[in-house]
């Protein structure tokens, strides 16, 4: 989250039709997994469109550290993987930055082989527990020395003689279950995660795609994964597909925005994903999958969304909020431009977010003229339909990204602009966002 420097105030006004191609930034949670196991692969893995974020820097570095080699050339990296259970000792402390992801996953990585490493990170990084991880990796063999309360800095003493492990997650959580299938590759025989409700699966799709023997299946205990313990991992070629999460912005904007027509290529479709796109087709948004196929084990299309006018508000499935959470607020933007009320149950995790997103969407959206119901874990916008949103108001964006592009995909389409009091955060997960959104047609300006 941002909140150096002075704000900057941003602002988007009513726009001619949005045309063109829209390249959104890479996949962060695929572009960490492709690096690790691009690293436990033997021989050369090829990655194109990977996200070059710190996070995900700060990942290849790591892996540089264990031994592997990483490089960048022309537009792709490459990566030399030393294979299953191949690391080496790092020389100094490895620096996860601020990535949570990152160095959850590489504990897993290392904690089967008989090497020593010492991890840090950012001052938020060091904050966070580290046990949900380490607590399953001493059952594998290996031993964690951090500091009180399980947090960074911590060495972690891998296993010389790793075994296998049957573990049940006690919290939903990709990042756990990532680290203790990596864990398990080096360990003989079978390993077992129980999820109790299923989590994003990239990761078992990727190893799948690298060769692993991994299977999972849905039983009265839970979501069950099992891997076997000590394959060759072939290196891949891959390409990262584009974040669903950054391209929900030129998608919806492209819907409300009057004669647009945009093709958003190599988007992920994961189910654990993909729950917006679904929904507007429901509320009967013109966004066609074209060019289906599958990538890295990642299902993959380039989407194409189009003015639709003729939006209608609906009931949001509670059991799609998972694959959708982050695309809440650009969906209450487009609920505005349908006819009647678009509801949206089983949300209460919008409350804990980089801020109340229930909150900030319903004052900036009341300010621009429409009526919006809420309550702990739902909320309703009436929804005026096309050309009769007034908009007009200056929102506040309480340093989140996700809503200060909201509103200012909204002001596409609204009579009159809108503008948010700090368009900074945005940085955080799309950079690109102002001279992509510029390029199809938008009118956005600062200050």
């Amino acid at each position: 989250m941002s909140g150096h420097g002075d704000p900057i105030p941003m602002s988007s006004r009513k726009c001619g039709p949005l045309k063109g191609e829209a390249h959104v930034p890479g996949d962060k949670s695929i572009s960490h997994r492709s690096l690790i196991l691009g690293a436990l692969a033997v021989g050369e893995t090829k990655v194109t469109g990977l996200l070059e974020g710190q996070d995900v820097l700060d990942t290849a570095k790591a892996m540089q550290a264990f031994g592997a080699t990483v490089e960048k050339q022309g537009d792709s990296w490459h990566v030399w993987g030393v294979g299953v259970g191949g690391f080496a000792e790092p020389e100094n402390v490895i620096d996860c930055g601020n990535s949570g992801t990152g160095v959850r996953l590489i504990m897993g990585a290392m904690a089967t082989s008989p090497i020593v490493a010492t991890f840090t990170g950012d001052a938020s990084l060091n904050k966070r527990p580290m046990a949900r991880v380490t607590d399953p990796l001493a059952l594998f063999g290996a031993q964690a020395v951090g500091r009180s309360g399980g947090r960074l800095p911590m060495t972690i003493i891998g296993a010389n003689s790793p075994v296998p492990v049957s573990y049940t997650t006690p919290v939903p959580s990709a990042q756990v279950k990532s680290a203790v299938l990596l864990a398990g590759l080096n360990a003989p025989g079978e390993t077992v995660v129980i999820e109790r409700e299923a989590t994003r699966d990239h990761s078992e799709r990727m190893l799948a795609g690298f060769g692993a023997v991994i299977a999972t299946e849905d039983t009265n205990e839970g979501h069950v994964i099992r891997l076997q313990g000590q394959p060759e991992l072939k290196p891949q070629t891959i390409i990262v597909p584009r974040d669903p999460s950054s391209a929900a912005f030129p998608v919806c904007a492209a819907l409300i925005v009057e004669g647009s027509d945009v093709l958003v290529p190599n988007i992920g479709l994961n189910p654990t994903r993909a729950g917006l796109f679904f929904t507007l087709q429901d509320m009967g948004a013109d966004l066609t999958f074209e060019n289906m196929r599958e990538e890295g084990g990642e299902p993959v299309a380039d989407l194409r969304a189009r003015f639709s006018p003729d939006l209608k508000g609906i009931e949001v499935p509670p059991e799609r909020a998972a694959s959708m959470i982050d695309e809440y607020p650009v969906l209450s933007v487009v609920a505005a431009f349908a006819e009647g009320k678009t509801h949206m149950p089983g949300v209460k995790e919008l409350r804990v977010k980089e801020s109340d997103r229930i909150d900030a969407m319903a004052r900036g959206l009341r300010a621009a003229g429409l009526r919006v119901d809420e309550g702990e874990d739902w909320w309703t916008v009436h929804g005026l339909g096309h050309g009769n949103v007034a908009g007009g108001a200056v929102v506040e964006s309480f340093l989140d990204h996700r809503i200060a592009m909201s509103f200012l995909v909204m002001g596409m389409a609204t009579t009159n602009p809108m503008s948010v009091d700090d368009g900074q955060p945005i940085a955080t997960s799309f950079p690109i966002f102002e001279p992509l959104m510029e390029g199809l047609g938008a009118e956005i300006t600062r200050g």
